[in-house]
């Protein structure tokens, strides 16, 4: 065929339309599959749409399905074989003395124990639990892993490196190997010093807090439930640390994000000890 012969030449340009319009085709699908899985990947989710969930795009998601969870003579368990989890409590003087040995035997492996609290008033002073040296002490001997908590009312960060400045002071003679925990609250209406902080507040003191906490050598958490959560902290500046969540209603945890421990009872029954006391479950080997 004479490429010269002009008689051929609308079914060249036939040919080429075809060849251009098959290449347009095939980079119109691969753009709109790239579309749908950018879609696919970053869409939040229904509740997030809906302002019920705060969106944060860098912080995981819970891996532990709400219907693995079950409980079993008092004791919250996950049913997931696959899932390793630990059982434990927290203390501080309010539970008295305790029979850590028979706590031990009650299938408890880790207790999380108060070394001290800011007060309430418009001194806030720092007060150190007077039974946090037993407590640590004992548990440890018996065999629990141990770690501790701080019940903040900062309102600053200078005062909530003072805090954490008082803990790391209180247990350094101790081996500390679950978290150190910024257990800062607020309930309105009972004279707290922290009434009315917002988030753009309170989450400068847990950074600072837990910056310090880390820097000497210990694992920092913060805790919270579910309102402070959402309300009252900035989840994506305090990501670096380990959640600690309690709810104590409901038969799953209802936080929608990644957490390491759920205190899920305030009216728990241990061995040892007289009384109620915090249960906890903990996917992390700290």
């Amino acid at each position: 065929m004479n490429l010269k012969d002009k008689r051929f030449l609308p079914y060249y340009i036939t040919a080429a339309v075809i060849i251009i319009c098959a290449f347009a085709a095939v980079a119109i699908i691969n753009i709109s599959h790239r579309v749908q899985e950018e879609t696919t990947t970053t869409q939040p989710s229904p509740e997030f749409i809906s302002g019920d969930i705060p969106y944060y795009e860098n912080i995981p998601a819970s891996a532990y399905s709400k219907d693995k969870f079950t409980e079993e003579d008092g004791r919250m368990i996950y049913t997931d074989t696959d899932v390793n989890y630990y059982t434990g409590i927290d203390v501080s003087s309010y539970q008295g003395e305790i029979d850590w040995n028979a706590v031990a035997a009650d299938g408890i492996d880790f207790a999380i124990i108060r070394v001290g609290y800011r007060g309430y008033g418009t001194a806030g002073n720092i007060r150190i639990d007077e039974s946090a040296d037993i407590n640590i002490k004992a548990a440890s001997q018996a065999g629990l892993k141990i770690g501790v908590y701080f019940y903040s009312q900062a309102t600053t960060v200078a005062e909530a490196e003072e805090e954490a400045d008082f803990v790391i002071n209180a247990i350094k003679n101790y081996d500390i190997d679950y978290p150190v925990v910024f257990d800062w609250e607020n309930d309105p209406g009972v004279g707290m010093r922290t009434d009315g902080m917002t988030a753009e507040e309170t989450t400068p003191c847990a950074v600072a807090f837990c910056e310090k906490i880390k820097a000497a050598g210990y694992t920092p958490a913060v805790y919270f439930n579910l309102s402070d959560a959402y309300d009252r902290y900035n989840l994506d500046a305090i990501s670096d640390y380990s959640f600690w969540y309690a709810q104590f209603e409901g038969e799953a945890p209802e936080f929608y994000y990644e957490y390491s421990i759920w205190q899920y009872s305030d009216s728990g029954t241990v061995d040892g000890i007289k009384g109620k006391v915090d249960l906890n479950i903990c996917f992390t080997a700290f």
